[in-house]
């Protein structure tokens, strides 16, 4: 029996109804409508709605629910597990409601459903102001925020979900909400990295940071010989860290593009966030005294620019499967398997991240979100990043490979962001393991409030029951 999809009339009522462009299959502008960013997601929608205003989201999703029909939300079309599509269903892309509003005297920023990274720096950063986001530019702000939210400034300032003040939210009904900490606290609470299970939010409001618009950033750059020594050395650095130093380790084969050799690479980049540039220098120091880099790329970036510098790496239409654990050591054992694996990563096409923690983040505590595993010292995300379809068996099964050697060491919890989907057979994300049976209860109940019918399922799904 084929899935439930939009009949002719349907369509054209749809059409009717919307002041944003409705594009179904047959119009010239379909493919490129349907597209997301990881090119092992193919899904065909019976139309994708480009919203005009919030009317437009309450429309479609009406229309989704009178005609029972899966309906996928698109905010920069930028998810590794493909939620911004489905197939025969509707797609609500809200990539037209990208508007950035900035109150500089408050350092508050109110994002549409719909912006990108670039969007909300582009408009804080004359104000020198800064929203913790991803590292990933055309990342959409919705998605992130939904899931956590790890970057550059989480020492510092915490997941950008920390950062939400307010969120404008349309229901499965199609009620329209505010949630915060004081009305509709629940939803507020499950917002902030429960994934887009309970609603379209169509508008968030962040609190900002004084930061930029130029900042102490850079790269320290290991061979293959070194990385024993430097993985030891980063074990001891991280231990007293401050709180403006963020560090994420990244070990791949560089592109061609990137002018590093055709080596495998261990890539210290770090940021600092403190106009205190000597502090950020003697803190730098101290790694590079207990392991000097091979080539180091050190020194002041505009902001701007060094959030956009991984963009080049995973442009989109890349293939792409990813896999994510939290872990506490990074002892013998585990520097075995992270030197052992990047060694056998002589291709383009896989890599992975190592993301130091605590500070801000480790501070909040584990009830205030829905974010699993506030005490996470190390978040490990391994990632494809290839272009030939041939290519697909070898790359994920690197990636469940190097996965499956660190589930001995892994803590608890699963960052959503960095989750890709899985094939039948494979492990599946199960959201009780993800978030505890503490949290996934309480998610639970939420969703029962907010969406009793479970109209918003394509996603890391948690079900109403």
């Amino acid at each position: 029996m084929s899935a439930p999809h939009l009949v002719q009339d349907q369509l054209d009522q749809l059409r009717r109804r919307v002041d944003g462009a409705v594009t179904a299959p047959g119009d010239p502008e379909y493919d490129e409508a349907r597209t997301v960013w990881n090119a092992m997601i193919d899904r065909r929608p019976s139309a994708v709605v480009r919203a005009a205003d919030v009317d437009d989201v309450v429309s479609t999703i009406a229309a989704a629910r009178d005609h029972g029909l899966d309906l996928a939300i698109r905010a920069g079309g930028h998810n590794v597990a493909g939620n911004g599509t489905v197939d025969d269903g509707i797609v609500l892309d809200l990539g037209d409601l990208n508007g950035v509003t900035v109150d500089p005297d408050n350092a508050t920023v109110r994002v549409e459903g719909g912006a990108t990274l670039a969007d909300v720096d582009a408009a804080t950063q004359p104000y020198g102001l800064a929203v913790p986001l991803g590292v990933v530019s055309a990342t959409g702000v919705g998605g992130l925020t939904l899931g956590g939210g790890v970057g550059w400034l989480t020492r510092p300032y915490g997941l950008t979900a920390d950062n939400l003040l307010s969120a404008e939210v349309v229901t499965a009904d199609g009620e329209r909400l505010t949630a915060g900490p004081d009305e509709h606290a629940d939803l507020f609470w499950g917002l902030r990295g429960g994934g887009g299970n309970f609603g379209v939010v169509t508008a968030f409001t962040f609190r900002a940071h004084r930061h930029g618009p130029e900042v102490f950033s850079g790269n320290l750059v290991y061979g293959q010989d070194r990385w024993p020594e430097a993985w030891a050395a980063l074990e001891r650095w991280t231990r007293d860290l401050p709180d403006e130093m963020t560090m994420i380790t990244t070990t791949l084969t560089p592109p061609p593009a990137m002018e590093m050799g055709s080596d495998p690479l261990l890539v210290v980049g770090f940021a600092w966030a403190s106009p205190d540039r000597a502090a950020g220098e003697a803190v730098v120091g101290r790694l590079r005294e207990a392991a000097p880099p091979d080539v180091e790329q050190v020194g002041d970036n505009r902001w701007v620019e060094w959030q956009s510098v991984l963009d080049g790496l995973v442009p989109k239409g890349v293939r792409a499967y990813w896999r994510n654990a939290s872990f506490d050591r990074l002892d013998d054992e585990v520097i075995d398997v992270l030197t052992r694996r990047g060694r056998e990563q002589t291709w383009v096409g896989t890599a992975f991240d190592v993301h130091h923690l605590g500070g801000a983040f480790g501070r909040v505590p584990e009830d205030t979100t829905a974010f699993p595993n506030r005490s996470a010292r190390f978040w490990i995300n391994v990632y494809g990043f290839w272009d030939d379809a041939a290519a697909d068996d070898d790359r994920v099964a690197f990636v469940r490979g190097l996965s499956g050697d660190m589930d001995e060491f892994a803590t608890g919890g699963q960052y959503l962001n960095f989750q890709g989907r899985e094939a039948a057979g494979h492990r599946a994300v199960d959201p009780r393991t993800v978030f505890g049976p503490a949290t996934y209860e309480r998610l639970v109940e939420v969703k029962r409030r907010y969406d009793p019918r479970n109209l918003f399922h394509v996603n890391h799904n948690i079900p109403p029951g």
